[in-house]
């Protein structure tokens, strides 16, 4: 392997912890939404369940309660003006009627919790979990009551417990007509935390626990290969997104042999020097490498106990940053569709930079090695 721990200096790391946590904090909204990236045509003027939770997350570890505390407070407000909504859906899916996807919730909204003008592929499971396992985070990790997020988690878990079954896109706005096992582990992390932290009643207790044992068996009948995890229930392929399952998520214990073939085959077929990709045959802005699933990777590797291994993925990330220190969404050193590079340039411009995600998991993989000093010693919390 690559030795890249060592191109960046410890200045030059604490630089990029300090500039990574001044975007979440700075470009954080007045509702409390954190925008994907400030310039990005695609994404400016959205947040994203999925990706703002884990920017939360990211926060909150860093110390920045309040800053959390305000996305969380904006998804409790996005999620409690569609009860109507939720309640319809979860009545007819009781009474066995298929609810059209674009009658789902939304993956992203505007900061002012609305729907989207733009059209999107929006129909999106994952970020329902995500904010639910990263709020019960928060709470644990500050010693903090969440009563007031009572009705909105309750809400979101009648959502997933109607849904979780259902074909939506994965992470990457992609493959509407599969399962994703990336999704599923979003889920069954978001409601088995908020079952843990009691924050549903008894009957929603027991639900949770019926259903996420139901993912679970869902996943070791279909979403195994070749004892790994794979990307799409009866698929072969693998995702990036499936080291997240491991680490920070936790659907898959670290240290089992299923854990660490899947990252042994992440590693093998997505992974060079460090860089992940999403997925072979990716194409997406010439299908690069994102310093985010590098730093997901990591966790996973860390939670084993392979240090040196995460020390050098968090080491290829920290060099993707620009000398403005903004890191960017995927990079353009090692293309899998190189021809394709061009065509979403001229759709969308330049790759996304900064990507506030890319930020929080480089945040959350660094101070998981201890290599981020505090940065937010001295700030308002």
């Amino acid at each position: 392997m690559t030795d890249t721990t060592l191109h960046r200096s410890a200045a030059d790391i604490a630089a990029l912890a300090e500039r990574s946590i001044h975007l979440i904090t700075s470009l954080q909204t007045p509702e409390g939404a954190y925008p994907a990236s400030p310039t990005f045509s695609a994404y400016v003027g959205y947040s994203w369940l999925r990706d703002g939770s884990f920017i939360a997350d990211a926060a909150s570890a860093m110390g920045e309660i309040d800053s959390a505390r305000r996305f969380y407070d904006w998804c409790a407000d996005v999620i409690e003006r569609r009860a109507d909504a939720i309640h319809a859906i979860v009545d007819d899916a009781r009474e066995g009627r298929p609810v059209p996807a674009v009658r789902m919730l939304p993956a992203r909204f505007t900061f002012a919790g609305g729907d989207g003008a733009d059209e999107w592929w929006d129909f999106q499971l994952d970020g329902y979990g995500t904010w639910l396992w990263a709020l019960v985070e928060h709470l644990g990790r500050h010693g903090l009551d969440g009563t007031r997020y009572r009705d909105a988690v309750t809400l979101t878990t009648e959502y997933l417990l109607a849904s979780w079954q259902r074909p939506c896109y994965d992470w990457w706005e992609e493959h509407s007509q599969h399962v994703h096992v990336s999704t599923l582990a979003c889920i069954a992390a978001g409601l088995s935390a908020v079952a843990d932290e009691k924050l549903v009643d008894a009957e929603l207790t027991e639900r949770i626990q019926s259903e996420v044992a139901a993912m679970k068996k869902l996943v070791a009948a279909d979403g195994i290969a070749d004892g790994h995890l794979i990307k799409w229930l009866g698929s072969t392929a693998v995702d990036g997104s499936l080291a997240a399952a491991i680490a920070p998520l936790g659907f898959v214990d670290p240290g089992s042999d299923l854990a660490r073939r899947t990252v042994a085959v992440l590693e093998a077929h997505l992974t060079v020097d460090g860089g992940v990709h999403r997925y072979l045959g990716d194409t997406f802005f010439g299908g690069g490498q994102w310093p985010l699933l590098s730093c997901f990777l990591g966790l996973a590797h860390l939670a084993d106990g392979d240090r040196q291994r995460a020390e050098e993925l968090f080491g290829w990330a920290a060099e993707t940053a620009t000398d403005q220190f903004d890191l960017p969404e995927q990079t353009a050193g090692h293309l899998i569709a190189p021809g394709m590079r061009q065509e979403w340039v001229d759709r969308w411009g330049p790759v996304a930079t900064p990507l506030l995600w890319s930020h929080a998991m480089f945040l959350r993989l660094g101070l998981a090695l201890g290599r981020i000093p505090d940065v937010t010693e001295g700030r308002t919390r």
